[in-house]
Parts: structure tokens; sequence; C-alpha cells
């Protein structure tokens, strides 16, 4: 499963350029060379390390993942970056072509997956009016089986695409995109994210994009989050870097303190995202 353990290690401040004053809860300003240059050396070492040929990873056409396929490219070359496009009836074109666009121009050994008719498989074995969250976190995890399938056949690692915004507030699917083997973007929030994009130029139109799961049709992350990114990365970071109570957290970004509740609610339920899995202590079996 997921886990975060700051901006690259013990060298995070060699890359925080200046910390905002203390009047204002901000992100600290990233000197986003020094990120990028971090990350693809961290790619080397890990994959280099674990013996394995290259990476694999999903490419939505959107910004997480673009940057993510970016900087493997970079630190292993296009040719050892598989990206797998797995698009639904309802995926939008617009992300299709976003995708195999960027794959193209990062020169990534790419492969167009359609997986409707992997889901209607699933469909006719199971409850066929289940609910939307859970036929759309199945979605996510045909993806993740996908994803392995490629990895265990070419001897590579899965790389996740997912950001510190989405891991603290816990908005990715267990087992699904939350699962991989590595996570080269997971200590950056999601407008760090897209500022790292911005430096990459990887272009307005995937960094600017708004964030959709599309895990059902119309599915946007603003529909589902408490507020947007932008606010909502202030909060986690007041709360869970900086350790400040949420009473100071809504005085100094001006929202009610509900709100401020409501993230610190969604990042205590969704703990058990965030971890290997439950187990007993050794001492309860006598």
């Amino acid at each position: 499963m997921i886990r975060a353990g700051g901006l690259l290690g013990s060298k995070a401040s060699s890359h925080i350029i200046a910390e905002e004053n203390d009047l204002a809860l901000e992100l600290p300003k990233l000197d986003y060379r020094l990120v990028k240059r971090g990350i693809v050396e961290w790619l080397k070492r890990i994959v280099a390390a674990t013996g394995r040929g290259g990476v694999v990873l999903g490419l939505s056409g959107g910004v997480d993942s673009a940057v993510t396929a970016a900087l493997a490219a970079e630190a292993l070359g296009g040719v050892r970056v598989k990206a797998l496009i797995m698009p639904t009836s309802f995926t939008p074109q617009q992300d299709v072509e976003d995708a195999l666009n960027l794959a193209d121009t990062l020169k990534l050994d790419r492969e167009l997956i359609p997986i409707d008719d992997v889901l209607e498989a699933y469909m006719k074995r199971l409850k066929p009016d289940a609910d939307k969250v859970s036929k759309g976190n199945l979605i996510a995890r045909v993806r993740m089986n996908i994803a392995y399938y490629y990895a265990n056949m070419l001897r590579r690692l899965v790389a996740g695409s997912g950001d510190r915004s989405e891991y603290l507030i816990g908005f990715f699917t267990k087992f699904g995109d939350g699962a991989a083997d590595l996570y080269p973007i997971l200590h950056l929030y999601k407008t760090q994210v897209r500022e790292l994009c911005r430096h990459m130029k990887l272009g307005e139109t995937l960094c600017g994009k708004p964030s959709s799961p599309m895990l059902w049709p119309g599915h946007k992350a603003v529909d589902e989050l408490p507020v947007d990114y932008p606010i909502l990365d202030k909060i986690l970071y007041g709360l869970y870097d900086l350790g400040m109570d949420g009473k100071t957290v809504a005085e100094e970004l001006g929202v009610d303190i509900a709100l401020v509740e409501e993230v610190k609610r969604r990042h205590s339920s969704t703990k058990h995202k965030r971890v290997a899995g439950y187990a007993p202590p050794r001492n309860t079996c006598p």
C-alpha cells in the first residue's frame, strides 16, 4: 500500500527556496529544477536496486500521470516506460488523445487497451445494479490488474501517480490506483505537481486540466472533495506537515472551521487506505 515520507526524505530542505511569512499559511516555494532532479535520480536508484528493467504505468491524460510518465522517461528512457492507456466508453476522447500525444512526445512504449469488455465480463457474474462508487472502484482495480500483468510479464515495477493531497485525504481506490511499487510524486501536493508540470513544459492542456478520476460518467474530483485543491493543499499542509490545530488553520486561511474539521474527518476515516492492512499483535495468541 501507499507510503509517504516527506519531500524525498532527508534532502527536503534543499528543494525549498523560501518559507512564507508567519502571517499566511502557504506551501513552501520549491525549486522545481532540484525537485525534478531529485526524483529522476531516485527513480534511477530504485529501479537499479530492484534489478527490474523499467516501469509500467497507467496514462490517463491527467496531470499526475503525465508528470509521472515524464519523470520516468527522463530517468530511464522512453523505451523502458510501458504506458498503458485504458479508457472506458465514457472516458473523454480528449483525455485519450492527450495521453497518446504525450506518450508519443516522450517516446514511450505505449499501448491502448479499452477495458469495457473486461468490465462487462465482471458485470455478467456480479450484481449489475451496484452503486456507482463500487463500480468505479472496480474500474480502478481492473486497471491495476492489467498494469501488474504487464509488470510481471516484462519484469518491471508499477509506478503509481498518486500525489500527497489525494494520499492524505484518501482520495484513491484501495488496491486500485493506490496500488503500485513506487510513487514518484507522492511527496508533492496537487498544486505542486501542477507547478512541476509547468516547469517540465508539458503544456497547459495537461498542467491546468481539472482533476477527474472518471470512474463514472461526468466524474470530477471537485464534486467529491470538500474544497478544491488550492485551499485543500494549504489545509493539509497546516494540519499534517506543520502540526497546527484546526482552529489555527481555519483562522490563518479565513475559512470555516467546519471545512477544516471535514478535512480532518476524511483523513481519519481513510487511515485504513494508508496502511498495508491490520493484523493482531503477536502476543494476541498465547
